[in-house]
């Protein structure tokens, strides 16, 4: 049983794209906003960890991950990507996101997973919760750990990001790369984690996506903000 540490082009792909003509106080408000999704979230995710202890049972018997599970599970992984990205995260546009699990063209976050034609058996007993212990441990440190708490560096830097940018009017570039490149790697230890792939997250920070998944091919073109 071999692990993969997976190709350059990993299977996760995360995008968003900063929206200049955010209100310098609207963060202050976003959280209280977000709420109706956090909600409904909290559900979905309840539901996503019996989906994949389903589909992880399927995989073991079978190597393949059923589709429309896989599906659900994406979907649950990109509205909470548009939740962050609104309200916790890089707090990058002033745009609502909507209550959806598909891909929204014109909102300027979106994430993607390419499907795997087979994944290994032997992996899913080990990869949830052995393997993915020392990249967990990272996770914790960037998003605040697995507590109610949930501030770390990811945090941090937003905080920082918004109250500059409400007395000087810019979000500066090289800090919302730096947020989105970290909450990047968070999500492909949570794919991995929730068995979407067999691709080991590389322990480095991308600060812009340069993958070239085919899955994600049309994740390539900068979204536009409306």
């Amino acid at each position: 049983m071999n692990v993969s540490t997976g190709p350059r082009a990993y299977p996760l792909r995360l995008l968003g794209t900063a929206d200049p003509r955010q209100r310098r106080w609207s963060w202050l408000y976003k959280w209280i906003l977000s709420f109706p999704h956090v909600v409904v979230l909290a559900v979905l995710w309840l539901a996503v960890a019996a989906v994949t202890l389903a589909a992880g049972i399927v995989v073991l018997f079978t190597g393949r991950y059923p589709r429309p599970m896989f599906d659900f599970v994406v979907g649950v992984l990109r509205w909470s990507w548009r939740v962050s990205f609104y309200a916790f995260g890089p707090v990058g546009t002033d745009v609502y996101p909507p209550f959806s699990l598909d891909h929204v063209p014109d909102f300027p976050a979106d994430l993607d997973v390419e499907y795997p034609v087979r994944l290994s058996r032997g992996l899913v007993l080990v990869k949830w919760w052995l393997l993915i212990i020392p990249q967990a441990m990272v996770v914790a440190v960037l998003s605040g750990g697995w507590g109610p708490a949930h501030f770390g560096l990811i945090s941090l830097l937003a905080l920082v990001a918004v109250v500059g940018r409400a007395f000087n009017g810019r979000y500066p570039d090289g800090l919302f790369q730096l947020i989105v490149g970290l909450q990047r790697w968070c999500y492909r230890v949570m794919a991995y984690g929730l068995l979407l792939t067999d691709a080991y997250p590389p322990f480095r920070l991308d600060l812009s996506e340069i993958e070239t998944t085919p899955a994600a091919a049309r994740l390539r073109r900068p979204l536009p903000v409306q």
